[in-house]
């Protein structure tokens, strides 16, 4: 038996070593694959769109949302890591069945809305880069994607540093453009100040805000720390703890400077022209092209077609997770592939006009916010299931908090959207 006193395991002293740059990027990889969820196509709508209408205005929103997702995503690493078991599995023990039964159903609807927005983002690139149609261009989001997804078999390693590559290549796009659109620095600052103007630039801010706290990543991040590393005792389980805050910090962090730099783009392109459109992909890619120039259209397409790729693989994985998780049931890939991607292709099929759909889709996503942030902020703060990783009083009150604040937003976004 392990106590608290055994010594650390060797992949754990590696970690917790003085200076040991190796061992330190042994404890990431797992929030790296929940950012991507975070830089979707539905992201790149709504920052855009909010940056070529209010400037800066926003920039207060985008960064708050990004706090915001960091206490989550890392109260539901620690979960993980406490309990050894993801997010529906705690549910499926801990709640009861009727109850657990509406959880999956909301969950695997949750799944199907993600894959929607994101193979459609990704096939809307296609159009923009090579002239595909968006039909063909969704077929080819999945198989790539299922591509993606295969690694998996190879260890999670291998699929934790293909998602990490093309969040970077999704980073070192924007930061080209960052670069070209030079935005006012003093503008940008004087965004940090909360305000609004009216009740349009409300509801944007209720749709950033809850686009944020994605439904479906939760489950995932909460399913990719257990027994990552072999810990046992309390010492250890701490310095892998420590581990998977710093892999937060930093992942979260990419992809909030992602959005942040979407918006401060767009603000310094768009606002105050007549440049039509800029609340559409289609829009801002034409946009970019006639203020910054072809290259920066070219890597913001390029941008949109990784995000779909990785984000896709991603809430397919999601809806592997779920079945296993509520329902103790598996089904093989390819099947779970094609279930997530048909809802995408009827929609491109029958030419429902792509920024539409994914506005609709995060409709449907925000219905399952509740359903995953409530059971981490009840389970995080027991005792009987955290062990010393159990929330501080702080921690909690933030926590709940911040999901009373997510809630209420989506109801208003949902109670105007209705109107």
């Amino acid at each position: 038996m392990v106590t608290n006193d055994s010594p650390v395991l060797p992949p754990l002293r590696t970690a917790h070593a003085p200076r040991p740059v190796r061992g330190r990027l042994i404890l990431l990889g797992p929030a790296f694959v929940a950012a991507v969820a975070y830089v979707d196509p539905g992201n790149f709508a709504t920052n855009s769109t909010a940056g070529a209408q209010y400037g800066y205005l926003l920039v207060w929103v985008v960064v708050a949302a990004n706090l915001a997702a960091m206490l989550v995503q890392t109260l539901t690493a620690k979960l993980g890591l406490a309990t050894g078991r993801s997010l529906p599995e705690l549910c499926r023990e801990h709640l009861p069945r009727p109850l657990n039964r509406v959880m999956w159903a909301q969950a695997e609807l949750v799944a199907m809305a993600t894959d929607l927005a994101e193979v459609i983002g990704g096939a809307v690139a296609l159009y923009l880069l090579f002239g595909v149609p968006l039909l063909p261009g969704g077929l080819i989001i999945g198989a790539a994607s299922f591509a993606i997804l295969a690694l998996r078999a190879r260890g999670f390693r291998s699929f934790e540093i293909a998602i990490a590559v093309l969040l970077g290549v999704i980073v070192l796009a924007f930061a080209v453009n960052l670069v070209s659109a030079q935005p006012d620095v003093s503008d940008a600052a004087a965004g940090l100040l909360p305000r609004m103007q009216g009740t349009d630039s409300m509801l944007l801010a209720a749709g950033i805000l809850g686009a944020t706290v994605m439904p479906h990543v939760i489950y995932v991040h909460s399913a990719l720390t257990p027994n990552r590393l072999p810990a046992e005792g309390e010492t250890q389980r701490r310095v892998v703890a420590k581990g998977l805050r710093i892999d937060v910090l930093i992942a979260l962090g990419i992809a909030g400077a992602v959005n942040l730099a979407m918006l401060l783009v767009a603000a310094s392109s768009f606002h105050g022209t007549s440049i039509p459109g800029t609340d559409t992909l289609e829009g801002v890619h034409a946009g970019l092209a006639a203020t910054l120039g072809a290259a920066a259209a070219v890597g913001f397409a390029v941008a949109l077609l990784l995000s779909g790729l990785a984000s896709t693989s991603v809430g397919t994985y999601a809806g592997e997770i779920i079945m296993q998780g509520f329902l103790r049931r598996r089904i093989p890939l390819l099947v779970r592939r094609m279930i997530t991607l048909l809802p995408a292709l009827a929609v491109l099929a029958i030419g429902v006009d792509p920024t539409r759909a994914l506005v609709l889709s995060q409709v449907v996503l925000s219905f399952g916010i509740p359903f995953a942030l409530i059971p981490v902020v009840m389970f995080t703060r027991r005792r009987d299931l955290m062990g010393s990783l159990v929330n501080r009083r702080a921690t909690t009150a933030a926590a709940v908090a911040i999901t009373a604040f997510v809630v209420a937003l989506n109801a208003f976004l949902l109670w105007q959207l209705a109107a």
